[in-house]
């Protein structure tokens, strides 16, 4: 079975001969760091070891819980926000077929949507319009049941399934993903009689594409769940603490990416692609680095862009602009489909020299041309190279950039498994919303704001 592989050549030139060797010293006190828990947040390291971990007994137990998911119901709505929702989301879009909300009509397996990610009102609306009549069932996916987007939109879905389905079938199409033993969405679940699976203690969201948070929504699409673990286990090994530096793709992207930062002063990372099908991918990846390393005011800004669409919109920022970014390019080297360009009499369109040829052969000469050009404007490039879009290799790639996140933000010298940040919004819009235990903070924000006005 081949691997997802790296190159680094183009972004090495960028610095000095040795750099990212010298950061191997580094690199493996950080992985081995994660690996005896010494290092910051070391009550968060579950996902590392989770791959070779997972039982098939434990995939069967999803698979089944899929299959009456899927038996039952026309759409399946995943409520959850950030890592709740963005790797099950990534991975659904990256092997499903682009228009499947249109061609989806043998019902062989449900569409899945996703909400709970924004207190949209006309999207809820919307949604609530378009479940109207339909068999639907709902994942809600939270450990604690109080995240507000997510339990705003899961009272109006259970609500709603309720109505729709009566309440003792809608208890069959509703899965609650929480904690073991505490919080709302924990005691509701119970309360109810609702299936569930829980979110280890020692996972946080935006590592837990590997537990029932993404297992279970992926497995509900119908994807092949056992090959995500397999590509994913495969890469844990790769990643190992036994592995010499220049072996280890994940050490070599971190140190590479840290040595852009500190040495070339590259503050911006753009992860790149050049197949639609990966845009959530990069949505995942800028939660997972973002949410990891932006802290003490340090941090690389993770940024994407979908190529070639955004070469018509941000290329000319990215070829000429200020010279603070490099490029992480995922490029897929064999697609699933088929396409030629076609003969044209009348070639009033210029194309006919492309006749022939696959529609991915002009891509592919689209995103070498587009790296040759980038580098040459002073825009380093990173190269990851994935054999094709399947379940085994996308596992590769979860787990490739979960560890090498994890070794990057401990070089950094943050803690990359926390997120205080995150509740500085939630404490201003509590206040704001005058929610009881928060009369304080109401009275000064409110104070503030008039001041302010």
């Amino acid at each position: 079975m081949k691997s997802i592989s790296l190159d680094i050549t183009k972004a090495a030139q960028f610095l000095s001969e040795g750099t990212v060797k010298a950061y191997e010293p580094a690199v493996k006190a950080a992985r081995e760091a994660l690996e005896n828990g010494s290092c910051p947040g070391n009550d968060f390291l579950g996902w590392l070891h989770l791959p070779s971990e997972i039982t098939p007994d434990f995939l069967k137990e999803i698979q089944d819980c899929a299959e009456v998911l899927r038996k039952n119901c026309e759409v399946v709505v995943v409520a959850g926000i950030g890592g709740s929702y963005l790797g099950a989301r990534a991975v659904i879009e990256a092997l499903s077929n682009s228009f499947a909300w249109l061609v989806n009509d043998d019902r062989k397996n449900p569409n899945i949507l996703f909400a709970g990610n924004n207190i949209g009102e006309d999207y809820l609306a919307e949604l609530s319009e378009y479940l109207k009549n339909k068999k639907f069932g709902v994942i809600n996916i939270s450990k604690s049941g109080t995240t507000t987007e997510t339990a705003l939109t899961f009272r109006l879905l259970k609500k709603q399934c309720e109505a729709q389905r009566g309440k003792e079938e809608a208890k069959k199409v509703i899965v609650a993903v929480t904690d073991a033993c505490k919080g709302a969405a924990r005691a509701a679940a119970d309360k109810e009689g609702y299936k569930t699976f829980v979110i280890p203690d020692n996972v946080g969201g935006r590592f837990s594409v590997l537990t029932p948070v993404g297992l279970l929504p992926i497995a509900c699409a119908g994807f092949d769940i056992e090959a995500l673990v397999k590509g994913a286990a495969d890469m844990e090994k790769s990643c190992g603490t036994d592995v010499p530096f220049e072996e280890n793709p994940a050490a070599v992207y971190a140190a590479v990416r840290n040595g852009l930062y500190a040495k070339a002063g590259k503050k911006i990372e753009i992860m790149v692609n050049y197949q639609p099908k990966l845009h959530f991918i990069s949505e995942w990846w800028k939660q997972l680095f973002g949410e990891s390393e932006g802290k003490d005011n340090k941090g690389i800004f993770p940024a994407s862009c979908d190529f070639t669409t955004d070469l018509h919109s941000m290329g000319q920022w990215i070829q000429e602009g200020e010279r603070t970014i490099y490029e992480t390019v995922i490029s897929i080297e064999k697609t699933a489909k088929t396409m030629l360009f076609p003969e044209d009499e009348e070639n009033l369109d210029g194309l006919n020299f492309l006749a022939g040829k696959r529609v991915d052969e002009v891509n592919k000469m689209a995103e070498l041309g587009t790296r040759l050009a980038h580098v040459d404007g002073g825009v380093p490039n990173i190269r990851i190279s994935v054999p094709e879009l399947n379940e085994y290799y996308l596992g590769q790639l979860i787990y490739f950039f979960e560890v090498a996140c994890g070794m990057s933000g401990l070089i950094l010298g943050v803690n990359p498994f926390n997120q205080p940040g995150v509740e500085a919004y939630k404490k201003n819009m509590f206040a704001l919303l005058d929610k009881p235990g928060y009369e304080a903070d109401s009275k000064a924000i409110k104070e503030r704001l008039a001041k302010e006005n």
